[in-house]
């Protein structure tokens, strides 16, 4: 994980990946879920999905990615607060224009 490339971590149990916000990973986000602004303004407002996060997450996984379904489950699994702080990473990124 390299967080000066804008990189986070996110982990669900035992998995651990890593997340890298490209600009084809974040416009790939952008198709599905909206802009991406909006995303952001959803989030402060605490309104933002669970369906919106594994979205935005999934699309920003790094190498080889799980199943949609299954790694939607982990990240349920493991918790909203847990998985925030990825989130969070990812959004700033989006913010911070790097």
């Amino acid at each position: 994980m390299n967080p000066a490339r804008g990189e986070a971590e996110l982990r669900c149990g035992d998995a651990c990946w890593t997340l890298r916000p490209t600009f084809e990973a974040l416009v790939a986000a952008e198709d599905e879920v909206g802009p991406l602004f909006g995303l952001v303004e959803r989030a402060a407002e605490g309104r933002l999905s669970v369906a919106e996060m594994v979205a935005l997450l999934w699309h920003c996984l790094s190498g080889e990615r799980p199943e949609r379904g299954a790694f939607g489950e982990a990240v349920v699994a493991a918790g909203v607060a847990n998985v925030l702080p990825a989130v969070r990473a990812v959004l700033a990124q989006v913010l911070a224009g790097r």
